[in-house]
């Protein structure tokens, strides 16, 4: 096989130039360069998820659970509530020899009702005779079970608490639904078909009471105790308040009218007679009115004697 002849230069081109061997001293450099580019570019990529070592890790302690004492005695068991929409007490019976002239209750004889009423205490029967310092008040009639009927609420005060009952019809006969021992200067209300007890049981505190029907009778639904107003003593001002009246000046303190409620909840309802005026710190209930502060009478200046 013939050689094949060698490529021939295009006229006008120039020569190609000689390749100069690169110096030890540049390949040195570019090593070190690609080195400290290498190490840049570790770095950077493995700093978000390169794993570092921070030490020994700190040891997990368990939260503290209750350690009994005298774990050898006998530990009563917990109470046990009913089921929902149950009771342990018996269902209630009517009123023995007591007739209702029909779902009105408005036409029934409280008087009778309580006298007949076996639930009805000694100290509630010597009320219905008139002891000394016992009443029983007028009834009212709320609808306190939502079926659009109102029930007959009797309160007997005796010479210590105030027993307040509750009837409902069952055809022509009456049930008590609610027998309950209140302290005297107590509030009533009704916020729809809930009954709310308020009891003064402290100087600043007071005990509230809510009642719902359960279908079978009015249970406590929940109990709270609330804030009424601030504790003051001998030499103490009322820091609460500034503008409290000074001790040296007494006088009833003049309370600022409530704002209107914003919520869609249905406002409660006091009933007439068992109700005063709101205590500050709550807005759920009223309570016994309490006496005003008596002003100090003063003294009149004489007249001038006339001269001669």
């Amino acid at each position: 096989m013939a050689a094949s002849p060698p490529p021939r230069r295009r006229a006008g081109a120039a020569p190609p130039r000689a390749v100069r061997p690169a110096t030890a001293p540049a390949v040195a450099a570019l090593a070190t360069l690609l080195a400290a580019l290498a190490a840049v570019l570790l770095t950077a990529c493995g700093a978000p998820g390169e794993l570092r070592d921070h030490g020994p890790a700190q040891r997990v302690t368990p939260p503290p659970v209750p350690q009994p004492l005298w774990s050898g005695l006998a530990v009563a068991p917990p109470p046990t509530s009913p089921a929902p929409g149950r009771s342990s007490e018996p269902p209630p019976q009517p009123v023995p020899d007591v007739t209702a002239p029909g779902p009105d209750l408005t036409a029934v004889d409280v008087r009778a009702v309580l006298a007949k009423d076996p639930a009805v205490s000694q100290d509630e029967r010597r009320a219905l005779d008139g002891c000394p310092g016992c009443e029983v008040r007028a009834p009212e009639f709320r609808d306190l079970t939502g079926d659009g009927r109102p029930e007959l609420i009797a309160a007997v005060g005796t010479v210590g608490p105030v027993v307040l009952h509750v009837y409902t019809a069952s055809g022509d006969r009456l049930l008590p639904v609610l027998r309950v021992q209140v302290l005297k200067g107590f509030g009533a209300e009704t916020v729809g078909a809930d009954l709310w007890l308020h009891e003064p049981t402290t100087v600043t505190t007071r005990t509230s009471s809510h009642y719902h029907w359960d279908g079978t009778r009015l249970s406590l639904l929940e109990q709270r105790v609330e804030g009424i107003g601030p504790i003051t003593g001998p030499g103490q001002g009322n820091t609460a308040d500034p503008e409290a009246t000074p001790a040296t000046t007494p006088g009833p303190k003049v309370s600022r009218p409530s704002e209107p409620p914003t919520t869609g909840r249905p406002q409660p309802s006091p009933v007439p007679g068992w109700a005063a005026t709101p205590q500050p710190g709550s807005g759920a209930g009223l309570v016994a009115p309490r006496p005003a502060a008596s002003q100090p009478a003063r003294p009149t200046a004489a007249p001038p004697e006339a001269k001669p």
